[in-house]
């Protein structure tokens, strides 16, 4: 009896070894960053979470979450479009309660009525579906859009509230949205790999009774790997309350988020990336 109470205890701890909120990105979850490089930590937060987007046993992307605006930082993710059907389930982050908790993404649902966890718990530390109801002229815009991908469940996985900023309605359904789906086409042509940084600069405005941030702009970058020897790069910002996106060179962004941070000098991918 005793050996199988060491047993579950061992298993409980090798849990918690592997749990989805992780150190670092560059020890977990590498994959989804040119050359296993993330960015630096000029885009850190105050209360950072690096999340293994995880749903179903699966790794799908990576995101730099900030648990005090209640916003992702980044998603990262290689983009790989398709055709599918876009999914109406909302997910949330079960780690960021605590490290006890699945380490796949979970409905609210299942997480009230299965872990017994309240919904005051999960709210203290990330968005919840009620922190995005009735809102006027924004709407929940996805870091990481789910026409990226090419199956339902890499779809399903960017469903997560953790993966969603308040977003201009307007933005969302016109030029952001041309990016993400005509742009993006059109940019990738003739890539084998491209990887995607897609940020939000936080800004002055909440909703959700100050709960949750408004950013002030949305940012884009892709790193496409052509072959061995010829790398191309691409970027994007927009101001969150206007239909407008600027297309940037690489450097020409990470120049702009060094200034809109404040931090020190923003380096989104690896060296190789050309800048120019």
């Amino acid at each position: 009896m005793l050996w199988l109470l060491l047993l579950q205890v061992l298993a409980s701890c090798l849990w918690l070894g592997h749990s989805e909120v992780v150190k670092s990105f560059e020890t977990s979850c590498p994959q989804f960053f040119f050359r296993e490089t993330p960015p630096n930590n000029a885009l850190e937060p105050q209360k950072p979470a690096w999340i293994c987007q995880r749903y179903k046993n699966q790794y799908y992307f990576a995101t730099l979450y900030n648990r005090k605006m209640r916003i992702p930082v980044y998603s990262a993710y290689i983009y790989q479009p398709g055709p599918g059907k876009r999914p109406k389930t909302w997910l949330v982050e079960p780690q960021l309660i605590g490290p006890s908790y699945p380490k796949t993404m979970e409905k609210e649902w299942t997480l009230l009525n299965r872990y017994n966890v309240s919904l005051e718990k999960i709210s203290q530390s990330q968005a919840i579906l009620h922190d995005y109801k009735n809102l006027t002229g924004l709407n929940r815009g996805h870091l990481n859009p789910n026409g990226h991908h090419d199956d339902y469940s890499s779809r399903m996985a960017t469903f997560t509230l953790t993966n969603i900023v308040p977003q201009d309605e307007k933005l969302n359904g016109g030029a952001w949205n041309n990016y993400e789906q005509q742009t993006m086409i059109r940019r990738t042509q003739g890539c084998k790999t491209t990887y995607v940084i897609v940020g939000a600069v936080p800004g002055n405005n909440y909703i959700a009774k100050g709960r949750v941030n408004k950013p002030s702009h949305l940012w884009s970058a892709a790193c496409c790997v052509v072959d061995n020897n010829y790398i191309k790069a691409w970027a994007v910002i927009a101001e969150n309350d206007k239909n407008q996106v600027e297309l940037l060179t690489l450097g020409e962004l990470e120049d702009t988020l060094t200034e809109l941070y404040g931090r020190g000098q923003v380096s989104l991918f690896d060296s190789d990336c050309p800048r120019e």
